[in-house]
């Protein structure tokens, strides 16, 4: 905790997740004296604590590892170098100017300054609102984080009979958990033609459960008054079309929500920083710096990961690029490379290189397809007719990110570039 809250500081890391975590641990170990975390939460690490689950940190430690023993390595981390920060805290306000407001029960109101700022508020889960889903608006209607929350941490149960919609990787987990809990999952049931999550957990949270999985499938309606009794399933052609004659109703008393994540960016716009319209999150360079000078964003702020890995990982890069801009250390006015989207890629992250930087790290340039090639595919970055770099994946879904990264031996040829096409093709 903060034993001095003070006024000003070297770097403000907004979100204690394991992107917060990372960027303020890596930000006092390249020069920044001054870090401060704030966090909304009662205590550090993120949507991790309820993520009682294994399958962190098999990039980061070579270990398979539950969420919460994750972040605690970080938590204690920070904590050994010396990180203030501020917990049950809302951030109210972040300026251009690197303001930041804030408010808390111990604290007040507070008014604080940085030299650098890193944002890493995280995601959030799309609500039933935001699908659209007809019929009355009983209660049963939850969003698979939300149980997870209740059955994880607070012991409770929020019913005995299952519908899930949405084939994401919180839905699929849930699935299981509430299987061992007592509980009948009915059905899952995912609009897309596809898997919207990681294989993996198909594999070990469905198949291994005999829980059924319907693609092209959705909620019609949901039917009950006060509490959900049933919901209509229903089958849809490629434009998302109901298909008339297709219809089944489903009993249950629960019908959890796992249809997307959307980055938390509230303070980034009023931040004045850029936002991509394809992930709704910040224009980013290699160093995560936005289009505001001095401000940072890592994690599932800037696009939603598959992995905490390279959650991890892209707070590590905020966080160092921080430091040294709080200290004067880096390249105010790079030239910047833009990266496209180009065959089969929905969106590219970063969306710029600074060229110079490949004299020092790789870059890892991080995408998802906008269909599934389940054959060999060829990953591969161009500008116009010059290819620069290339690999072979066994396949590409879009549930799964892809990477391609950038070494020093490409220098030359991406300094020279007008622009880099990223595609990901049959072989």
């Amino acid at each position: 905790m903060v034993q001095t809250l003070k006024t000003h500081y070297d770097v403000i890391v907004i979100g204690a997740g394991p992107g917060g975590l990372a960027a303020a641990i890596e930000a006092k170990k390249n020069g920044a004296d001054d870090v401060l975390m704030i966090d909304r939460d009662l205590e550090l690490g993120g949507i991790l604590l309820q993520c009682i689950h294994n399958g962190f940190g098999v990039e980061t430690f070579k270990e398979d590892l539950p969420g919460p023993s994750y972040a605690q390595r970080f938590i204690n981390e920070a904590q050994t170098v010396g990180i203030d920060y501020l917990l049950d805290t809302i951030v109210l306000d972040v300026t251009p100017e690197r303001k930041v407001y804030t408010t808390g029960a111990r604290t007040g109101f507070k008014e604080l300054t940085a030299k650098a700022i890193v944002l890493s508020m995280g995601c959030r889960e799309r609500t039933r609102a935001q699908i659209r889903i007809p019929g009355p608006r009983p209660a049963g209607v939850f969003t698979a984080g939300t149980a997870q929350r209740w059955v994880n941490v607070e012991g409770y149960m929020p019913g005995s009979r299952f519908v899930i919609l949405g084939s994401g990787d919180i839905g699929m987990i849930m699935a299981r958990r509430l299987t061992f809990e007592g509980a009948k999952v009915e059905r899952v049931l995912e609009v897309m033609p596809y898997l919207s999550g990681l294989s993996r957990n198909y594999v070990q949270c469905l198949l291994d459960f005999d829980i059924t999985l319907q693609l092209q499938h959705t909620v019609k309606r949901i039917i009950g008054k006060e509490r959900v009794e049933a919901i209509e399933a229903v089958a849809v052609d490629d434009k998302w079309q109901f298909i008339p004659g297709t219809e089944e109703v489903i009993p249950c008393d629960t019908l959890l929500l796992s249809v997307g994540l959307i980055p938390e960016n509230e303070l980034s716009k009023k931040a004045g920083v850029n936002l991509d319209p394809v992930t709704a999150g910040p224009i980013v360079d290699d160093g995560f710096l936005t289009s505001v000078p001095g401000i940072f964003a890592a994690g599932n702020v800037v696009h939603v990961y598959d992995l905490v890995d390279w959650v991890t990982q892209a707070g590590r890069t905020a966080g160092k690029r921080a430091a040294m801009y709080a200290t004067g250390c880096c390249n105010l006015e790079p030239m910047y490379v833009p990266t496209k989207a180009g065959d089969n890629v929905r969106y590219v992250v970063p969306h710029r290189l600074d060229p110079e930087i490949l004299t020092q790290d790789s870059i890892m340039l991080q995408m998802r397809v906008t269909r599934p090639l389940e054959q060999p595919v060829t990953v591969q970055v161009t500008d116009g007719d010059t290819l620069i770099a290339r690999k072979v994946e066994r396949y590409a879904r879009p549930g799964e990110m892809v990477s391609l990264t950038l070494k020093g031996k490409d220098y030359e040829a991406v300094r020279k570039a007008k622009e880099l096409r990223v595609s990901v093709v049959p072989k």
